[in-house]
């Protein structure tokens, strides 16, 4: 802000006055009263200016016309110094106020303020804490989406350590087989992704997205803290016992313990469920996808979660892992619980600049169904051969606020029906017409968008089936092989997956900061290539990580036979083999998380209807809930069907991987995710990105879609 006299005013100096934001002359300057003089109301002049100015930074509109001096007359008439003369706005931007300063002696003298007008940006849909509807300038953006990376960070810490190491748990503590550890594992991880549906629905419909993060993260907190308890006395646990030795009686958990131990598993899976299904909405909500930059900022904000996951995977693969393993399962779990409160600490710390989602307080999910069952009711009813005909709300509707209105598209024409108005709807009034009977367009449309998405769901699950034994037997595969690094220093097998990880913590920046903005240079696309694009790399990779995970365990299982350690006990009896050999599956499925994993939440997230965005993260995690209860199917399926052509059992039954045939299990998943890859391809071709929903306020006129 510049305040000078207005006879020394001259247009050549706007340019210069464009870049002024807060420079004040000081009043002696201005050959006015000195500050300290009081006036009339007991306010100085230079006060007076500044206040005055002040009220036009703050986003009050300010036009040249008789109303904007009505609009100030009462407050010029408590500043008795000063008389408001006019306003007006000139080139950039800047505002030019002239008012009359009325000294108690002396003659008056004409000031101006020049200062540049920048009205607040309000974003439609999203608040404050404090419930105003948020602005531009002061909520969102990258500063608040990076408390939301870092308490993503601080999750993954706490929970990834579980992921590839309670197995370990469930076998070495609590007593359980491999294959029934492998089971407990994927069941828990699981429920964790398939309660996110539940979660989401609560938080888009009820309870708001921060809100369910922030009761997800004290679900997952106060979980952690049991385990903790649980594994720190020794009532709560069964005795010690070598589960590998074929000679001991070990006694599996039991009774009051074991109601304990799946109490505390499944508080952890809810609140991680919460945390997955509400956190990265919320992250992808402090940005506007028409505004172009934030567009940009929005898709790099997907590709940096990844790097936030790896960089907590990071410290959880080693530093949380070694503890379990070296110092206690107590201390393990105890040191993912103060993660855990640092997350909920940062995630809270950045309330006051966060854009909140607002809550519809009606379902979109329940919309949805509107449309399938109003489309059954209507099956028999003609379509009109105009797509205008079809039911809409008028435009002016809820102008208050935003609405969304949907294009018609010519797929699956068969829900069309669920809009088709009969004669005798016509005449009726909307707020009477039944929504399980007629249905808008926009409705409709995003009937069709859900269920477009349905093969693409469906073709992700051998992704996650993949990655759900690279969680179980491959960390099993470890326990039977040399993790030494040093004479002094020996790598736990859980830990693997950190090779992965560390590339990615590279690969994620060069990609993000390099490869996109070159491919975007050549595709046009904002993300470089398409989602499904980058899902379908993934998916190829997904295969070639288990085709070579089966030839390790070939290579492992030879070492055993030549040296005669078919019956070697792990850990105890390590084979002559490094551990690292298994980083070559870890490696390549790592790059395949980076394009499927970050894909696919980008892909649910630009194609899900407004009012199911949280829901639409969901997709992602129900696709990895259900690969994993495919995980534990197949593996009874596996069993089942090759008990009685082995001399194991089963290709997986037993404790002894040494005389399992893992790596034929290994190849099977191979070919099946090579297969599901070709059906993926078969329906991404065909798959038609939504169009651009458009928005009305109260400047549309009275007309039908």
């Amino acid at each position: 802000m510049l305040v000078i006299p207005a006879n020394v005013l001259q247009p050549r100096s706007l340019s210069r006055l464009k870049s002024a934001k807060c420079l004040v002359i000081p009043a002696k300057l201005l050959n006015c009263p000195p500050v300290g003089q009081k006036l009339l109301r007991g306010r100085s002049y230079l006060s007076t200016v500044l206040t005055l100015a002040k009220g036009f930074l703050s986003g009050i509109a300010v036009v040249p016309d008789s109303s904007s001096v009505r609009a100030l007359s009462s407050y010029t008439r408590m500043c008795w110094c000063t008389l408001f003369i006019r306003a007006s706005i000139v080139r950039g931007g800047v505002i030019v106020i002239e008012f009359l300063n009325l000294l108690p002696a002396g003659k008056p003298r004409l000031y101006c303020v020049i200062a540049r007008f920048e009205k607040a940006e309000l974003i439609e849909g999203k608040t404050d804490c404090k419930g105003r509807t948020a602005r531009k300038d002061k909520h969102g953006g990258m500063l608040s989406a990076t408390l939301v990376l870092a308490a993503f960070g601080f999750e993954n810490m706490a929970t990834l350590a579980m992921a590839v190491n309670l197995v370990t748990y469930f076998s070495g503590v609590m007593h359980f087989n491999i294959p029934q550890a492998a089971n407990q594992l994927t069941n828990y991880m699981g429920t964790a992704y398939v309660l996110s549906i539940l979660v989401a629905f609560l938080a888009d419909t009820y309870i708001g997205r921060f809100n369910a993060v922030l009761i997800s993260a004290c679900f997952e907190f106060l979980g952690l803290v049991l385990l903790a308890v649980q594994a720190h006395f020794p009532k709560l646990i069964p005795p010690p016992c070598n589960v590998f030795d074929p000679t001991a009686q070990c006694t599996q958990v039991g009774g009051g313990n074991a109601v304990l131990l799946f109490v505390a598993i499944y508080l952890v899976a809810a609140g991680s469920a919460g945390i997955k299904a509400s956190l990265p909405t919320h992250g992808a909500d402090q940005f506007e996808e028409k505004d172009p930059k934030e567009a940009n900022e929005m898709s790099s904000f997907f590709n940096w979660l990844l790097l936030a996951v790896c960089i907590g995977g990071v410290v959880s693969l080693t530093f949380v892992v070694w503890m379990q393993d070296n110092k206690g399962w107590d201390w393990g779990f105890g040191i993912s619980s103060i993660a855990m409160l640092l997350g909920i600490t940062i995630f809270v710390s950045g309330l006051p600049r966060y854009r909140i989602h607002v809550i519809r307080g009606s379902s979109v999910i329940v919309e949805i169904i509107q449309v399938y069952v109003a489309a059954f009711r209507n099956r028999k009813f003609r379509l009109p051969e105009d797509s205008e005909e079809l039911y809409e709300i008028y435009r002016d509707k809820e102008a208050a606020i935003e609405t969304e209105f949907l294009p018609h598209t010519n797929a699956m024409r068969f829900l069309d029906k669920a809009a088709v108005e009969t004669t005798l709807i016509q005449y009726q009034r909307p707020e009477t017409l039944s929504p399980w009977k007629l249905c808008r367009v926009t409705q409709v449309e995003n009937a069709k968008i859900i269920l477009g998405m349905v093969p693409i769901f469906c073709s992700t699950f051998f992704m996650t089936l993949c990655l759900a034994q690279l969680q179980t037997f491959s960390i099993q595969q470890g326990r039977t092989m040399d993790t030494s690094i040093t004479k002094s220093f020996k790598i736990p097998p859980a830990s693997l997956p950190i090779i992965p990880i560390v590339f990615l913590i590279i690969l994620v920046p060069v990609y993000d900061q390099i490869v996109v903005p070159f491919a975007r240079r050549i595709t046009g696309h904002p993300t470089g290539i398409t989602h499904l694009q980058r899902v379908g790399v993934g998916l190829v990779l997904s295969s070639l990580s288990m085709a070579i995970a089966g030839l390790m365990e070939v290579k492992r299982k030879e070492v055993a036979k030549s040296h005669n350690m078919l019956d070697a006990l792990p850990v105890v009896q390590p084979l002559p083999i490094s551990v690292f050999w298994l980083s070559f599956q870890y490696f390549i499925f790592g790059v395949a998380d980076m394009f499927t994993y970050i894909g696919l939440l980008e892909f649910f997230y630009s194609q899900a209807p407004k009012g199911l965005k949280s829901m639409s993260t969901c997709f992602l995690w129900s696709s990895m809930a259900v690969g994993y209860f495919l995980s534990t199917i197949i593996v009874n399926i596996v069993n089942s069907a090759t008990k009685r052509i082995t001399n194991s059992g089963g290709w997986l039954a037993g404790n002894n991987l040494n005389k399992n045939h893992l790596n034929l299990f290994y190849w099977l998943l191979s070919i099946l995710s090579l297969v599901n890859f070709f059906v993926y391809l078969f329906i991404a071709k065909r798959y038609n990105y939504r169009q651009l929903s458009t928005k009305v306020s109260s400047e549309d006129n009275n007309e039908l879609k």
